[in-house]
């Protein structure tokens, strides 16, 4: 598939509709070295990953599901269930954290935007080597008691977490913005 045709086509898969196969070992590699490469202001390089696979999915979801637990422990059993899988239905969730610091020269909002693009280069990078994606962030995201927990620094910001995995039907594609509501021409009435 030519660039341009994958750029058009590429689409959010909700983790629900994610199953296995995910990425083997070369092709994380691959995913990670492709996101990597984005604009960075300074070659700070204000990012780095958290990679959730395997056994480490219960353990991340069972993280989620403690913490959720702990402020609604009257939450009822669809609750319950949403929290406790947060982790475990794609084969792959990729933690991508904006480690942006104060700089005497690069503003702080420019190194948090290279980690959206980080987002947004995995989650092109999943749909060209073949596999459906989706960039989440959800409650637990703005949480410290869950980020502390799941290797994030209480001075790093998650930028958000990737799921990654084969989708197990076609998506329909979501309306997009028309071109005329979105540009504006500066200088033209």
């Amino acid at each position: 598939m030519d660039a341009v045709t994958l750029l058009k086509t590429r689409r959010s898969v909700p983790p629900a509709f994610l199953t296995e196969p995910g990425p083997n070992a070369q092709q994380l590699e691959t995913l990670l070295t492709i996101a990597s490469r984005v604009p960075d202001h300074g070659k700070l390089a204000p990012w780095r990953f958290v990679i959730y696979q395997g056994a480490a999915r219960d353990k991340a979801s069972q993280i989620v599901l403690d913490t959720f637990l702990a402020s609604c422990p009257d939450a009822d059993e669809v609750a319950r269930k949403k929290e406790s899988n947060r982790f475990s239905m794609a084969p792959l969730v990729i933690g991508v954290v904006s480690t942006a610091a104060n700089h005497v020269k690069i503003p702080l909002w420019e190194q948090e935007l290279s980690a959206g693009a980080v987002c947004e280069n995995l989650v092109i990078a999943a749909h060209a080597l073949g596999f459906s994606s989706s960039w989440l962030t959800g409650w637990m995201a703005y949480d410290e008691r869950v980020l502390l927990r799941l290797g994030i620094a209480s001075h790093e910001k998650l930028a958000g977490f990737v799921h990654i995995g084969t989708a197990k039907e076609a998506m329909p594609d979501r309306p997009r913005p028309s071109l005329a509501e979105i540009i504006t021409y500066y200088g033209q009435n």
